[in-house]
């Protein structure tokens, strides 16, 4: 069988990142807007997974994310067993938005919801609207942030008639200024994973095709006797508590990456050359050998695409790295030292030693 490929199945990195830098550079254009106002943009900002605007005992941080297509898996699984996913899908909205807030270090203070329909007969759907509904609040209360709103827009001609698309934002606050996570990464830091739930939102477009190739689809049971489509649901581990837990602790986080799209190139997300080197990767949730095996996915293809057990990494000084992963567990975390970065003549790329992979500066274009 052929193996399957992110860019085959239909998301081509390069393009979309050639746009995200396109609107980096007109967006530059704008910062004359804030002359006269009581913020500034700080340096550095631009590119990195959360915007701020620094204020005068701290920073406001805001994001804007999109969910993706992991409710088409959800949608598929209602049509084949009636049962509701979307407790699970309002959790991974709310978290796709605030676990890229969290890493400059802000408090999740505001989220909203972004739900458009081509049909608002889609409201109707058995229990999926109130199930989505109670996930969202849900994330928001484990995030510590207020649901504070949103837009529900019928986009007939637009959007499928029987979906949903999903997406949202979140405001928070860095308070006092040197909460912030800036990125002063040195050579010997050390790096610390914190363990996912599974796919979380990034990849499942290569998943959705997957599906079209197996005999029972999503219902294809796994090893361990769960179906694929419900395995592929379980909702996304947030990672607000810990970064704030860390903040409450005084463990020094010099830098901090949601392990989304791009997989685990996106641990060299900081525009700094240097050398992410991992000696211990965590054991993938089942759903991942499954996608490997039954996808032909290669090691490079899956770690490049996938988070593979790890959803989020910070950056912490040799030093503090045991006392970082003790107060990830005491928050409820599995969390463990992957590594460390290193200074090498200029040097920027990913080495993952257990499998004698290396992802050099070229494959992650992200700024």
């Amino acid at each position: 069988m052929r193996p399957l490929t992110y860019a085959g199945a239909g998301v081509d990195y390069e393009a979309l990142d050639a746009f995200k830098r396109a609107c980096q550079e007109a967006a530059r254009s704008t910062v004359g807007a804030l002359a006269g106002r009581d913020v500034r943009e700080p340096p550095g900002v631009r590119g990195e997974s959360a915007y701020l605007l620094e204020t005068g005992d701290g920073y406001l941080a805001h994001v804007e994310e999109g969910l993706g297509t992991k409710n088409l898996i959800a949608d598929a699984m209602f049509d084949a067993t009636g049962e509701s996913f979307y407790r699970h899908v309002g959790i991974d909205t709310v978290a796709t938005i605030v676990n890229d807030l969290v890493t400059c270090g802000a408090d999740p203070t505001i989220v909203a919801m972004h739900a458009a329909v081509g049909d608002v007969a889609w409201f109707a759907r058995g229990t999926c609207a109130a199930d989505l509904a109670q996930g969202f609040a849900e994330a928001c209360l484990d995030a510590g942030a207020v649901w504070g709103g949103g837009e529900t827009p019928a986009l007939r001609d637009m959007v499928a008639a029987n979906t949903i698309v999903l997406a949202g934002s979140a405001v928070g606050r860095v308070r006092p200024k040197a909460a912030r996570i800036t990125g002063d990464v040195v050579d010997g830091d050390a790096i610390v994973t914190l363990a996912s739930a599974g796919v979380h939102t990034n990849g499942l477009t290569l998943c959705r095709a997957l599906a079209q190739r197996l005999p029972d689809g999503y219902l294809t049971r796994l090893p361990d006797g769960r179906r694929y489509g419900e395995a592929l649901l379980d909702p996304s581990v947030i990672y607000a508590r810990f970064v704030r837990a860390c903040r409450e602790a005084a463990v020094p986080l010099h830098y901090a990456v949601h392990l989304t799209g791009h997989g685990w190139r996106k641990l060299m997300r900081l525009d700094e050359p240097l050398v992410y080197r991992v000696v211990t990767l965590p054991a993938p949730p089942p759903i991942f050998p499954f996608l490997q095996a039954a996808a032909s996915l290669d090691d490079r293809e899956a770690y490049g695409t996938f988070n593979m057990g790890a959803g989020f990494a910070v950056y912490v000084p040799a030093q503090d790295a045991e006392r970082c992963v003790n107060v990830a567990t005491e928050a409820g975390y599995q969390a463990a030292v992957a590594g460390s970065v290193r200074r090498e003549g200029g040097r920027k790329a990913v080495e993952l030693e257990p499998l004698g992979l290396c992802f050099e500066a070229d494959s992650l274009q992200v700024r």
